[in-house]
């Protein structure tokens, strides 16, 4: 044996005893695993484990109506700063692909230095839809509008993927379904509730100052002429919904610039039972933007969880400037929309800190809804409201049977393609098999040590890199076959047979790469699953058809007196 010929064997030693121990922890039941060099198994993807499967739908409308109040609340700062006086009027949303809204100028005299004001700022986010003599109505500008829905979906998707990374989830796949649609899967998930809870909350916390001087009688009648319009909260409705059509109802008798919200009561069923409403402000104080840290704490007096927050330096000076300046009045903390607290403010608070009190329940529940809540502040607020249009659950039982049914298709296909190779190359044959099953240790070691998903599709991609195997086989052994008809020796037959084999093994699996990586790049979902299996299963097979039946073949034709070849 040549120099070459060992190195050659040693490297194909060294990688299928690599390949063997990472794939021994997916395929043995290994309890002592602290003398393998590798422990990582084989992610198995949604169909093979099961989980949830989510197409969740994004709803712009409130995120038109939010920038368009954030930036005309700015336009007022910017104005009060500027020694002019505003005061905003309602949101109009006739049209909820365009919100707008009034700015009322109390100096009529200085309207024109106002507007030009607002024009030179923030002549971008907004666009002036309407003017008198004294007053300007604004709605979002339209590249502004285009910006918010190119970054909305990207925003999204990051956010997501940071609160289930918190979650724990191994290998999700989140991904983008055209403009309006994010695609979830989440593998092994077993509370389907919490995981949901916690995707689709927007986690936008904003405080709002309550407005104390309607009286608890009037917002009752409020609630009552919506019971009598038939707006009442029914279980599995959205809540922001309910919420919406009561201010669209109530639009004409709430004080302008002013919305109705709610506390809610729940028990243990995680059922409404009681709505608190709240008269608050439309405009924002401070919102979840400025949030530095979200954790859970204790509270000492009643022994009950509660979640600490606290701002960026920027948000902690403007928190202390606004308690400091509204000193006896309630500041409501909303987080999606619900009032959780609303305290009375009975000083400045510097330091940037606040706590969130949470509802009723036993202290483990309590618990669960302060880690959750601690969480999805601290992975980000959603930065548009999401819609569950579809949802599958997929049982693990159904996954193993998914794996039963494939393996068992799988051992059925490689026997009959050894059987058949064996048949028709004799001996060769042998040798051609054990390539292929070299292959396959190669190709699951990969997805092992790359951290790929393996799916249903992945393992239909391992099957086709058999037959592309057993393919670039055949067309070196019919090499070999002529060779030997026109009178080389065995040794002869076999060199030149694979060496004028090898070019068209490399162009056939290029060639099937170039469609893996369009499947890979533009595919979704269970396709780029196949795909990656697939150029995986190329890379190995180049390797396997060529270099390691080169090795096996050489030693089977290492005598040189060697006169015949089965094949």
């Amino acid at each position: 044996m040549t120099k070459s010929w060992l190195g050659r064997v040693s490297v194909l030693v060294l990688l299928s005893l690599i390949a063997i121990f990472s794939v021994l922890p997916t395929f043995t039941d290994v309890k002592d695993d602290s003398w393998l060099p590798f422990k990582k198994k084989v992610n198995l993807g949604l169909d093979l484990q099961g989980g949830l499967y989510m197409v969740l739908g994004i709803d712009f409308d409130k995120v038109y109506r939010d920038e368009v109040l954030s930036y005309a609340k700015k336009s007022q700062s910017t104005l009060k700063e500027e020694g002019i006086e505003s005061e905003l009027g309602d949101i109009v949303t006739t049209d909820p692909k365009d919100p707008q809204v009034r700015i009322d100028f109390t100096d009529k005299g200085k309207t024109d230095i106002a507007k030009a004001k607002l024009k030179e700022l923030y002549g971008y986010p907004l666009r002036l839809v309407d003017e008198s003599d004294s007053s300007a109505t604004y709605g979002i500008g339209r590249d502004f509008k285009k910006e918010i829905e190119e970054t909305a979906l990207s925003k999204s998707i990051e956010v997501i993927r940071n609160r289930i990374d918190e979650f724990g989830v191994t290998e999700p796949e989140i991904v983008s379904q055209g403009q309006e649609r994010i695609v979830v899967q989440l593998p092994g998930v077993k509370d389907i509730e919490r995981a949901k809870d916690l995707i689709g909350k927007t986690a936008k916390l904003e405080f709002k100052f309550v407005n104390d001087t309607i009286s608890p009688v009037q917002t009752g009648e409020w609630m009552e002429k919506a019971k009598a319009a038939g707006i009442e909260y029914k279980k599995g409705e959205r809540f922001s919904d309910y919420v919406k059509k009561v201010n669209d109802l109530l639009k004409a008798d709430l004080p302008k610039a002013h919305e109705l919200s709610f506390s809610k009561t729940m028990n243990k069923n995680n059922e409404i039972i009681n709505l608190e409403p709240y008269v608050l402000e439309s405009v924002t104080s401070l919102t979840g933007d400025e949030l530095q840290e979200a954790f859970v704490a204790i509270d000492r007096e009643n022994n009950r969880p509660e979640v600490s927050i606290t701002f960026k330096p920027a948000g902690a000076k403007i928190f202390e400037e606004v308690t400091g300046n509204n000193i006896g009045r309630r500041l409501a903390i909303v987080l999606d929309g619900n009032v959780y607290s609303a305290p009375v403010l009975q000083g400045r608070i510097a330091g940037g800190s606040a706590r969130i009190t949470l509802g009723v329940g036993d202290y483990n529940t309590v618990m669960t809804e302060a880690r959750d809540l601690a969480l999805v502040l601290r992975a980000g607020a959603l930065p548009v409201e999401l819609v569950f249009e579809e949802q599958r659950v997929v049982g693990p039982s159904l996954g193993a049977d998914a794996i039963k049914r494939a393996e068992t298709a799988s051992v059925v296909g490689a026997l009959l393609v050894f059987l058949l190779v064996i048949v028709v190359y004799k001996m060769s044959g042998v040798l051609a098999s054990i390539t292929l099953l070299i292959n396959v240790l190669f190709t699951v070691a990969c997805l092992v040590g790359l951290g790929a998903t393996l799916t249903l599709p992945g393992i239909a991609g391992i099957a086709l890199t058999v037959g592309m195997a057993v393919d670039g086989n055949i067309i070196i052994y019919e090499r070999i076959r002529e060779e030997l008809r026109l009178g080389a020796s065995p040794k002869e037959a076999v060199t030149t047979g694979f060496n004028k084999a090898f070019w068209t093994i490399l162009d056939a699996n290029l060639t099937t790469a170039v469609a893996g990586l369009c499947l890979l790049n533009f595919g979704t979902g269970p396709v780029r699953g196949f795909a990656v299996t697939l150029l995986i299963g190329i890379v190995a097979t180049i390797y396997t058809s060529y270099f390691v039946s080169k090795i096996f073949m050489e030693m089977y034709i290492s005598n040189d007196q060697k006169k015949t070849l089965s094949i």
